[in-house]
């Protein structure tokens, strides 16, 4: 058993140990150490695994978006060549996927159907083509129930869903006067639509049972708690199942719980007494995880002369299934990042029969400050104030709906600094007043602004007999990098070059960590990696007769005075400790968020309403950067995100039934590499204290804060057409541009 280094973030680490580490590796721009397996094909992803007598899965599906099953029949599925059997279970299967972080199963039960694609049964065949021809003959019959399906004349229908995290309803002074007395407001309504998070890689799990103990290879993002929801939903104990997922292609929150096909892969593949995979199509992925709620904001700000805000409101309304208490949080950051005394942030759910509305990047501030910062633009024009100075002069002291300091906050640093770069003082500063041929020219700007959050982890580490480290966790890696920063971390803090340290993630038989997800996995895996070489550290000082303070570990070596040691001479055997790390007081203490601004420039086609996003600068603050390439790629990532939020990225669904209609990659519209210029993107200096021993920040969601509204400031300066419906097309600026 190892030793465990634990610690409670009841106060701040004033002195963390990397102030002082001399390997610097730590915040290099080391390529990603997992990079050659993924180029090469070597990196085994969750649906490449291989078993002796695996059989292929292929979920069926609802075709109706509310009703009861009445029959399944299948003897057409049955009778073509390799179908082994085709397998429901009313009961046992799940209706939809989990929200993350949840340690129970999802709503269970199948028979009563909740949105058109809801998985109902499985066809299990010798073969993937087999299962999926069989899947196309099977037919479900239902009974006809009544659909709510949009939200649209529905919103007097919204409910206040139970407080979690998030308090629903927040309230201070009287909004309402602040509105009547303000010199200048805005008054207006946003919309935003559902959302698919698109990660390349689909759904996937493999289900394999060993007597009474299931091991599932599958594409999910925290194995911890995913872990306990499997168990929940089959009726197991936590020790009989395993969850192994390496490698993940993407999840952006879609994988942060199990979704359906995990449930009945386990399910098929104890009943057949072999492995089972099942891998969901392209369009299963859109109809059966999760989507992003569409929304419908309000947004009030009061201003005095001064551009001093006296009034803030947010109100919004979200959809769900009904049964399902997950509401978008769009007014997340609308609680912290601008002053102003009267205050109302609500949120209210409309329930509909679509697809479960759940976390994708960001869950929150990327939609919520769509709507903000558009407004902030807006209330900028009203006042005649530059949109920069408006928000420095609302800058507040400490957060104004807690009355609590912040642990650190440089969002107007960003501003500065990317004013500075962007060369934001020569500016369009007339919408519709600048061309450049048959396009007109806007810049915008907008803040960012994302939560930081510890959760708790455990991280594993050892040092061999030939001097190496060894870091066991279950936080996976989803292509952000975390094979590498706890690499780094390790590296950093034992003084052993990267090479020389192996990170072994994505399996629940190793500690458990937080996993991928609301920006918390570098700072709280990282920490508990920490945490365990700080233990190591003191282990090797006690071998070296130095104290702790006075050891310094460099290029594999310990060194005191004038000794020199190789690290593997000291650790004899070999020696192991664990970390761990969670939250506390520090949680309710202080306001911990990252911060940024984005610049931009677009140009729109003075014909055609076409829009290009052809500059951007972005200036981020995050804590300490552990490394400056993958920090600066999650940045580049998140806006790419936030382009498509602007200007393509829409979920249809048919209001008569609910389905999704646009299930796929040619009709789901991401941003292309033609769709997004250089970025510009820059750290600022900083430490947190008040985060975590790594004084580290959140950033992988930071980037797509705000990025959206940005372009939309921009698209309203270069044209003088206001747009508060989300995507931004074409049919929507054409009929207002200026005469060309």
């Amino acid at each position: 058993m190892s030793d465990v280094n634990s610690l409670t973030m009841d106060r701040p680490v004033e002195d963390s140990i990397l102030n002082h580490t001399v390997q610097d590796v730590l915040g290099k721009p080391i390529d990603r150490v997992e990079g050659p397996l993924k180029v090469a094909g070597k990196a085994t992803y969750s649906a490449e695994f291989g078993f002796d007598r695996l059989a292929h899965g292929f979920l069926v599906r609802a075709p109706q978006g509310a009703g009861r099953i009445e029959a399944i029949e299948a003897d057409a599925a049955k009778a073509v060549p390799g179908v082994i059997d085709v397998i429901h279970d009313f009961d046992g299967f799940i209706r939809n996927a989990q929200q993350g972080g949840e340690t129970e199963a999802p709503t269970m039960g199948v028979r009563e159907v909740h949105y058109v694609g809801q998985p109902v049964a499985i066809v299990v065949a010798e073969s993937f083509e087999a299962a999926r021809e069989g899947a196309a003959l099977v037919t479900v019959r239902m009974s006809a129930g009544d659909g709510d399906f949009g939200i649209e004349g529905r919103e007097d229908e919204a409910e206040k869903p139970a407080d979690g995290m998030i308090p629903a309803h927040s309230d201070a002074g009287d909004l309402d006067k602040a509105m009547a007395d303000a010199a200048a407001t805005v008054d207006a309504f946003w919309t935003t639509p559902s959302q698919n998070s698109a990660a390349i890689e689909p759904h996937v799990s493999i289900a394999e049972w060993q007597g009474d103990r299931l091991t599932v290879h599958g594409a999910y993002q925290m194995l911890s708690s995913d872990r306990q929801q499997l168990a929940d939903a089959l009726g197991l104990e936590e020790e009989q199942v395993r969850i192994v997922a390496r490698y993940v292609g993407g999840g952006f929150g879609s994988k942060l719980g199990i979704a359906p096909e995990c449930v009945a892969a386990a399910i098929a593949a104890k009943q057949l007494g072999r492995p089972v995979k099942t891998v969901m199509t392209r369009q299963q992925v859109f109809e059966a995880t999760v989507r992003r709620s569409d929304t419908h904001q309000r947004l009030r700000l009061a201003a005095d002369g001064d551009g001093r805000l006296t009034g803030i409101g947010h109100e919004t309304i979200v959809s769900n299934l009904e049964g399902e208490d997950f509401f978008e949080p769009a007014g997340l950051a609308t609680h912290f990042l601008y002053a102003g005394a009267n205050r109302r942030v609500t949120h209210d759910i409309v329930r509909v029969n679509r697809t479960l509305s759940g976390s994708m990047r960001a869950p929150g501030e990327a939609v919520g400050m769509l709507a903000l910062e558009n407004a902030m633009d807006e209330l900028a024009e009203a006042l005649d104030i530059d949109p920069v100075e408006l928000r420095r002069i609302n800058e507040p002291e400490q957060d104004p709906s807690k009355d609590i300091p912040f642990s650190s906050r440089k969002l107007a640093e960003c501003l500065d600094e990317g004013a500075a770069a962007f060369g934001w003082e020569q500016r369009n500063r007339t919408p519709g007043g600048l061309r450049d041929g048959d396009w007109l020219v806007g810049h915008g700007v907008a803040a960012s602004a994302r939560s930081n959050l510890l959760q708790p982890s455990r991280a594993r580490v050892s040092v061999t007999p030939e001097g190496r480290a060894i870091v066991e966790t279950d936080m996976t890696d989803i292509g952000t990098g975390s094979y590498t920063i706890l690499g780094q971390i390790a590296a950093e803090m034992l003084g052993l070059p990267i090479e020389a340290v192996e990170v072994r993630l994505g399996d629940t038989d190793f500690p458990p960590a937080a996993g991928s997800g609301g920006s918390w996995g570098a700072g709280s895996s990282g920490s508990s990696v920490y945490l365990a070489c700080e233990a190591l550290r003191a282990k090797i000082a006690a071998s070296f007769d130095a104290e702790a303070d006075g050891l310094t570990l460099k290029d594999g070596h310990a060194i005191a005075g004038n000794r020199r040691v190789p690290l593997g001479e000291l650790v004899g055997e070999g020696i192991e400790a664990e970390g761990a790390i969670e939250p506390g007081e520090m949680a309710e203490k202080v306001n911990q968020a990252s911060y940024g601004a984005h610049f931009c420039e677009v140009h729109v086609h003075a014909v055609t309403g076409e829009v290009r996003v052809k500059r951007w600068t972005g200036v981020f603050a995050a804590g300490r950067i552990l490394n400056e390439k993958t920090a600066r790629s999650q940045c580049i990532g998140g806006i790419v995100f936030g382009i498509g939020t602007a200007l393509t990225e829409e979920l249809v669904h048919d209001e008569r039934d609910g389905k999704c209609v646009n299930r796929d990659l040619a009709e789901y519209h991401v941003p292309v590499h033609a769709d997004v210029p250089h970025m510009d993107i820059r750290f600022l200096v900083e430490r947190d204290a008040a985060a975590n021993p790594l004084m580290a920040k959140g950033i992988g969601e930071l980037g797509i804060s705000g990025a959206g509204a940005a372009i939309v400031n921009a698209i309203y300066n270069a044209t003088g057409v206001r747009v508060r419906s989300y995507p931004v097309t074409l049919d929507k600026l054409i009929d207002g541009l200026p005469p060309v």
